[in-house]
């Protein structure tokens, strides 16, 4: 089993509480940094999002 492999079993069953987590890591920099790198911080948590949907997904046939 490899790392990602490892990563998934974890996030699997807590698909949204990882994500509420994005999203405080995400206002917690923004907090941090004033909102100066809000798009930046955006796109990153759209994208960690995106990658716990897909790491969670059935695999397809």
């Amino acid at each position: 089993m490899g790392l990602l492999d490892n990563i998934s079993a974890a996030v699997s069953g807590h698909e949204d509480q990882v994500k509420d987590g994005i999203d405080k890591l995400g206002d917690l920099v923004d907090e941090k940094t004033g909102g100066q790198y809000t798009g930046q911080v955006d796109q990153a948590q759209d994208f960690l999002k995106s990658q716990v949907d897909n790491s969670t997904a059935a695999p397809q046939a």
